[in-house]
């Protein structure tokens, strides 16, 4: 019982800590409330889930709203919120992401070329960046099951449509098993472990009215 040598954390093909980045799109109340592809507190128990653990392990994470300046729309949902306290939220009025110079440039400066992208709806928010970081010849990783759209046929034929262009699937389990690899990597089982407990959606579809 014996795990070989930890491979090259920046050259692996798999996700580590060192390697990969998570961008979180438009977690924002309106956008979460007229989800109808999956169940809204599922939804958003996976979504915190999901950003604790980029947290956790180290991952650079960018983070981006639309029209909260504007007065449009609301932040970001209050779960999300307060652990993202301490990151800049980029607001923009473009529906794709990738076309807001911030946001971008946010992106581009934390020189990772994994990233991992949640964003709602899967038929606008996600599927406009990922394509276009996909064009820039990034390595993109759907969040599938922390992500959503306004029927399951735009859900689903949204991640289809990525997934042709070369995006990769990755459900938020997977995330943190591929970011932790090895139960003998002890600085962070801490935070690993306690990601199992905490999947019955006791999120809540309440932090989504914040």
């Amino acid at each position: 019982m014996a795990s070989e040598p930890r491979r090259d954390p920046v050259q692996d093909s798999l996700l580590t800590p060192e390697n990969s980045a998570f961008l979180l799109i438009d977690y924002q109340p309106v956008q979460v409330n007229s989800i109808a592809s999956m169940e809204r507190q599922r939804l958003v128990s996976n979504i915190a889930r999901a950003t604790r653990a980029a947290i956790a392990y180290g991952l650079p994470v960018v983070h981006s709203t639309v029209n909260v300046q504007s007065g449009r729309n609301k932040p970001t949902i209050a779960v999300l919120r307060h652990m993202l306290d301490g990151f800049p939220a980029y607001d923009r009025t473009s529906i794709n992401a990738w076309e807001d110079r911030e946001f971008r440039a946010a992106v581009e400066a934390t020189g990772r070329r994994k990233l991992i992208i949640a964003a709602l709806w899967t038929e606008a928010c996600l599927t406009f960046p990922a394509l276009d970081a996909l064009r820039e010849n990034f390595e993109v990783y759907a969040l599938a099951d922390a992500v959503g759209g306004t029927s399951v046929a735009a859900h689903e034929l949204a991640l289809r449509r990525i997934e042709q262009a070369g995006a990769k699937m990755l459900s938020v389990t997977q995330l943190y098993c591929e970011l932790q690899r090895d139960w003998q990597r002890p600085e962070t089982l801490p935070a690993f472990l306690p990601l199992f407990v905490d999947m019955t959606g006791s999120a809540g579809v309440a932090a989504a009215e914040e």
